[in-house]
């Protein structure tokens, strides 16, 4: 099981604001190959999403200006474009990089064999999430 360190914090935050809204999302990269025991020289959190135009606004709504920066026009233009946004907690300087599904092809079959996995956070807990299969991380 991988833990939340300090520098990965805002990402839990972004991840169960994801759960709270419904909002479709998987991990990958580092984070998701810390998963299943393999190490990475990056130890960054990589979500895959698959946001709806009501899951824009809600997510937008969850962190909202001036402390955070979270623009469901960015979230709408990149998903439309198949580039990535990311929201902004200005006050700690941390950026949580958010990748629409529509970015890749292999991301969508990839996103139908998502797995519930759990990580730890700061406080201790068990924090259940969406992540990517082993084969589809570790290559």
């Amino acid at each position: 099981m991988t833990s939340i360190t300090q520098p990965l914090s805002f990402y839990a935050e972004v991840l169960k604001a994801l759960e709270e809204i419904n909002a479709p999302y998987m991990i990958i990269g580092a984070f998701a190959a810390a998963a299943y025991g393999s190490e990475r020289a990056t130890h960054d959190v990589d979500m895959i999403v698959a946001l709806a135009e009501s899951h824009m606004d809600a997510l937008a709504a969850h962190f909202p200006s001036p402390h955070f920066y979270a623009d469901p026009e960015q979230m709408r233009n990149a998903t439309a474009d198949g580039t990535l946004f990311n929201i902004i907690d200005s006050a700690r300087g941390e950026k949580v990089d958010l990748i629409p599904i529509t970015l890749d092809a292999r991301y969508q079959e990839a996103f139908s064999r998502r797995i519930r996995l759990a990580f730890e956070d700061l406080n201790g807990e068990l924090v259940q999430a969406w992540y990517a299969r082993p084969d589809d991380v570790i290559g």
